[in-house]
């Protein structure tokens, strides 16, 4: 698959990047469902293409997922799912560092640290939210937020893979909408840290 996003996806992702393509929303999604009758998706810790708090990654001790709104989807929506995936990691994949689905089909939030309804394995294979660790000397790496509104109810477990959640979504897809936040790590202690040189 090309890492270009389409044009319809460049123009919604907040200094959209060349490893666009790469994010599951360019899979499942396409111009009509972005955005589908005013869905959206935002955060009260930070603006879209804003910087993520330390408290929410690797170089905080406690750090916990951001909080998260989206406005109401689609009608005929019957359940939703969260992808986050870093789009300027290096390799053929973006990594993955949420999974959520059973969210239920209208306007709702994630309050901050709120364990979500269903959480499946990020790429160190928790079921948690992976907190984002770019490396040092790396520029700011931008964290997409993919909301997807669904036709249909999941009927995956808990603890399932990005790829059998992408598997179930396909083809489902009627809404989808994204919020990107941007971390750069912060300088390294004189001491070092236990958060040292990681690829997410």
């Amino acid at each position: 698959m090309s890492n270009a996003a389409p044009s319809w996806l460049a123009g919604a992702i907040e200094g959209s990047g060349p490893g666009d393509g790469k994010l599951t929303i360019a899979r499942l999604a396409d111009e009509r469902s972005l955005g589908r009758g005013g869905f959206t998706l935002s955060s009260p810790a930070f603006m879209d293409g804003g910087e993520l708090d330390p408290s929410f990654t690797a170089d905080e001790e406690d750090a916990v997922a951001p909080p998260l709104e989206w406005t109401a989807p689609p009608p005929g929506t019957m359940e939703l799912a969260l992808v986050v995936e870093d789009a300027d990691a290096a390799g053929a994949e973006a990594p993955c560092h949420w999974l959520v689905w059973g969210i239920a089909g209208q306007r709702g939030k994630l309050l901050e640290g709120e364990v979500p309804p269903r959480v499946g394995k990020n790429a160190h294979r928790n079921s948690e939210w992976l907190l984002p660790e770019p490396p040092r000397e790396d520029g700011a790496h931008r964290y997409v937020f993919q909301l997807f509104a669904l036709d249909l109810p999941l009927t995956l477990m808990p603890g399932a893979g990005r790829d059998e959640l992408v598997a179930a979504m396909e083809g489902h897809v009627i809404g989808a909408a994204v919020l990107t936040g941007r971390y750069k790590r912060q300088a390294e202690d004189a001491g070092g840290g236990p958060w040292d040189d990681d690829f997410v």
